[in-house]
């Protein structure tokens, strides 16, 4: 029994020095363990990701030729939708090329677009993030918007070697500015939290008296230009009440997120032209 009580004091006192030595340590060394911690873990991350990718392609091969002469025949239709959209895509840029031309207007700034597997969720009452399979040796820095064809995803809140932590739109630490479709009025945005992401909501704030909205009739809410790190008018859900808050004049409500962000597989970061190379 003694040395069990010695081996237990031992323990205990191997697991204070380490907590005495991170909380004296100098910033640049706790700062440089994290990030090395992190890059460490990275692999331990997407190793999952990947082999599921791995097990789909198998899956996939092993298939008899008749479902894959089913699956090509749909992915074909699939094809021909796709290049019509991009033949009125590409009408619709040149008509704004012409617009742009004819009013002296400076073109608006683009985007380079970074498609990423996503690796990993982490989902909790209070903070939601995901880990995608993309870092900075792919150009993605801390602040990039993050989207998918829905609309907004979140912001990149921490960028590692390989890997990026993503923060998502129904997260309490995700903030920005927004406006209602159709109109220029900004209001604020905040994620509300959840347990799940199928039932994440947000919340608006600051919304001027006479905005109305409710279940039977929604309004959009879209992000705005104000924010900087997205692109003007990306879909960010819908509110569905509105009331007054305590000072009588504005408004606030509740936001529904869209459900698929629950089965996200792949996202897009938005990378500034202009940051490119810096």
């Amino acid at each position: 029994m003694a040395w069990r009580d010695v081996s237990s004091v031992r323990n205990l006192a191997i697991f204070l020095c380490a907590i005495a030595a991170c909380v004296l340590a100098p910033s640049v060394v706790r700062h440089f363990v994290d990030g090395l911690f992190e890059e460490f873990r990275a692999p331990i991350d997407a190793i999952p990701s990947q082999l599921n990718d791995l097990g789909k392609y198998w899956s996939l091969h092993s298939n008899s030729k008749r479902s894959l002469i089913e699956a090509g025949r749909d992915l074909a239709r699939i094809n021909s939708a796709y290049e019509l959209k991009m033949l009125e895509n590409k009408n619709l840029q040149d008509r704004v090329a012409r617009y742009e031309d004819i009013l002296n207007l400076p073109p608006e700034d683009s985007y380079k677009f970074e498609v990423a597997r996503i690796a990993r969720r982490d989902i909790n009452a209070w903070w939601q993030q995901m880990v995608i399979r993309k870092g900075r040796v792919h150009g993605i820095k801390e602040g990039y918007a993050v989207i998918y064809s829905g609309g907004v995803v979140g912001r990149i809140a921490k960028a590692n070697l390989y890997t990026s932590v993503v923060e998502l739109v129904s997260s309490r630490n995700f903030r920005m500015a927004a406006h209602f479709d159709g109109e220029d009025r900004p209001v604020i945005y905040q994620g509300a939290g959840a347990v799940s992401l199928q039932d994440a909501k947000g919340e608006v704030r600051d919304v001027p008296g006479d905005v109305r909205a409710s279940v039977s009739e929604p309004r959009l809410l879209v992000t705005s230009a104000l924010t900087g790190t997205f692109p003007e008018g990306i879909r960010i859900g819908e509110v569905v009440d509105l009331s007054l808050g305590a000072d009588g004049l504005f408004k606030s409500g509740t936001v529904r997120l869209g459900r698929a962000l629950s089965t996200l597989r792949e996202v897009t970061v938005l990378i500034p032209i202009s940051e490119i190379g810096k």
